[in-house]
């Protein structure tokens, strides 16, 4: 018996979701396990696996579309079986206009938001090439506009809608600090100095510090809920990524157990992993605290908004070589500007700050990472 496929809810955020690519063609076999399609939700793309063996019969989202969740995905059955009656009970027409496209202009037209069905195709057989979009584009932009329209991707709305939430809901305020980082460059550079070790970068010492810093200052790792306050046992950082599209948070889980080359590790795994939009959902969820460092963009300090359910975020800025006053003498030195942005509604100033004196204490006395 046939099955319609639904668009499936892979994420607990998860509305719309847009088909990347179909790795299946309509009359294909399918096996059990086969990858029918990649599919991207709010927070990454993720490959869809067929249960059954079966034969893809017909394709309701074609790539490059978007559908919200429980759409008709997809319907598998028996080859040459008749799905007429299918498509009447969900009211879908089987006579979809298929489109020729080459793979370039099919990139283009989907970075750009235009649909294919505008397109005029000027290939063999009527087949849709670069030259193609690049036409329409330009004859549909006019020479005076002084902007370009591009459509929102399901990552952009996400962070749009939680973005503003987040500022509604939780009364924001932020707490600034600078840090003294020598003795932290010179941990750093011992331990990278060890051929057998991987590079730990800076934001990996900061990661583990601020979670040692939570281990001392527990209030800081909980959440607001309409009757109560949720106060989290395990200490789970959030590390907020940029994407070309949008901004991302992978966790990495109970950090303050885990040694400064296992975060280290699991940081670069999970970076590269959401910007190839290959990272899970359960990898992007039960955050506690995030950091965000937009340090090696060169910036010296600025606010973030809180990813929420977290009370607080973490801001990290450049390290700066400056003067300094030690023991009424100047020296040269090197510094950073670290920002704490809570939710008044959990954390007050004073929790804050101490959590603050602590993270600063452990940086400038970085040995204490290590024990």
């Amino acid at each position: 018996m046939a099955e319609v496929i639904f668009m499936p809810r892979l994420s607990d955020t998860m509305v719309v979701g847009t088909v990347v690519k179909w790795h299946k063609k309509i009359g294909e076999k399918i096996l059990e396990g086969d990858i029918l399609a990649e599919i991207e939700t709010d927070k990454a793309i993720q490959e869809l696996e067929a249960e059954y063996n079966s034969t893809l019969l017909y394709i309701g989202i074609k790539e490059g579309e978007s559908a919200p969740v429980n759409s008709v995905l997809a319907i598998l059955g028996s080859e040459n079986e008749d799905i007429s009656s299918l498509l009447k009970q969900n009211k879908i027409k089987n006579n979809y206009k298929r489109i020729f496209i080459s793979p370039l202009a099919k990139k283009l037209a989907f970075d750009k938001g235009i649909l294919l069905d505008n397109i005029k195709g000027t290939g063999i057989n009527g087949r849709i090439i670069k030259k193609d979009i690049e036409r329409y584009i330009d004859n549909n932009l006019d020479d005076k506009k002084s902007s370009n329209e591009v459509n929102h991707s399901n990552i952009r709305k996400i962070i749009s809608k939680r973005l503003i939430n987040s500022k509604i809901e939780s009364p924001h305020y932020s707490l600034f600090i600078e840090v003294i980082m020598d003795n932290l460059i010179k941990l750093r550079d011992s331990i990278n100095e060890k051929k057998y070790l991987d590079k730990i970068s800076f934001n990996d010492l900061i990661v583990k510090a601020s979670a040692l810093a939570i281990k001392e200052n527990t209030k800081i790792n909980s959440s607001w809920t309409e009757k109560s306050i949720l106060y989290h046992n395990n200490i789970n950082i959030g590390i907020a990524v940029a994407l070309e599209d949008g901004l991302i948070v992978p966790v990495i889980n109970q950090v303050d157990e885990k040694s400064l080359r296992q975060i280290s590790f699991e940081i670069k795994e999970k970076v590269i992993k959401a910007k190839e939009k290959k990272i899970k959902s359960n990898e992007l969820e039960g955050s506690t605290f995030t950091v965000s460092n937009l340090g090696m963009f060169g910036i010296d300090s600025f606010t973030s908004i809180i990813n929420q359910p977290n009370s607080c975020i973490l801001s990290v800025g450049s390290i700066k070589k400056k003067p300094i006053i030690n023991n009424d003498k100047i020296v040269i030195g090197h510094t950073t500007k670290l920002t704490l942005t809570c939710d008044h509604r959990i954390i007050d100033g004073a929790v804050g700050s101490d959590y603050l004196k602590s993270l600063k204490h452990l940086l400038q006395e970085p040995l204490n990472i290590m024990i």
